[in-house]
């Protein structure tokens, strides 16, 4: 504990650990500033406004050890939605832990695709279809469950399968769906399409791994905290991709839609992987900063 602990205010936190935090993470000073005031609201329970009304208290004993574990931690470099252990996406509050990948805000432009290219009224029965009567959404590797409960919430009418080869990002998923009270998601434990047998969706969404088993960006911020299975892809980053690529047509009903998160520069390759098995109307679209983030192409029709 530091030592001036008896006289630790919230001024004092704010003052001290903004430089603290400018200095050993190289943020600009407003950024290392909304961090502390959020660590100080996790750990006192209470808004911004109270903090800024109330610089003068002081923090207790209990307060004071949790507040700077909690600093300490990301003094390291730690994610602040692993110190949070939450993290908003597509207007929803999700669960996160060291087992799941932390939402981020370009993989929103999947969620948005997957909504647009879901069909509005129920498609014609499929013959080995064990649900005909029912939209169904498949979302491959869903780790906290950010992109599948996005859509089970937004299209209720929908029936969202869930899958992940690990059952703690699962375990992290099916809370969040039961915290958020949404009920059209089911979980599956599965490596990829294996559990599935001959279902059929009208749409397959994946944020999979897709990173070069070799790119030093794994080693750096908060990649260095993430599961490096949820990451690293082969010597490329398109072995995963790859996988789900080549399996998707048996999965998907006729006219049914893949679309695939990938790398700043995978564009092209996913496209070629696509149009290879034999999808049409294949395209690429960029998320807010032109980056082209998700490709996506359409099934064989019947």
């Amino acid at each position: 504990m530091r030592a001036d602990a008896l006289s630790l205010t919230i001024q004092n936190v704010l003052t001290q650990d903004t430089a603290r935090l400018t200095e050993a993470l190289a943020l600009d000073t407003s950024g290392a500033r909304i961090e502390v005031q959020t660590l100080l609201q996790q750990v006192l329970k209470v808004s911004r406004a109270y903090l800024l009304a109330h610089p003068e208290r002081c923090l207790n004993d209990s307060e004071q050890a949790r507040y700077e574990e909690l600093l300490q931690r990301r003094l390291r470099g730690e994610p602040m939605a692993y110190l949070l252990g939450e993290r908003e996406f597509f207007g929803l509050m999700f669960k996160v832990t060291t087992s799941t990948l932390i939402p981020r805000p370009e993989t929103e432009l999947l969620v948005e695709l997957a909504l647009q290219h879901i069909p509005q009224i129920r498609p014609s029965p499929q013959p080995s279809d064990e649900t005909p009567s029912l939209i169904r959404v498949l979302d491959l590797g869903t780790g906290s469950g950010a992109i599948a409960l996005s859509i089970a919430h937004t299209r209720p009418d929908v029936e969202v399968v869930a899958i992940d080869a690990s059952t703690e990002a699962l375990a992290v998923a099916r809370e969040n769906a039961q915290r958020l009270g949404i009920g059209n998601a089911a979980f599956v434990q599965s490596d990829w399409y294996a559990a599935l047998d001959a279902q059929r969706f009208d749409l397959i969404a994946s944020n999979p791994p897709y990173v070069a088993a070799g790119d030093p960006h794994l080693q750096r911020g908060d990649l260095r905290f993430e599961p490096a299975s949820a990451l690293a892809s082969g010597d490329d980053g398109l072995h995963d991709i790859r996988r789900i690529v080549i399996h998707a047509q048996v999965h998907l009903r006729p006219g049914g839609w893949l679309l695939l998160e990938h790398g700043y520069d995978q564009a092209t390759q996913v496209r070629e992987l696509m149009q290879q098995a034999c999808f049409s109307a294949v395209f690429s679209a960029c998320d807010l900063a032109g980056i082209k983030r998700v490709s996506g192409g359409c099934s064989a029709p019947s």
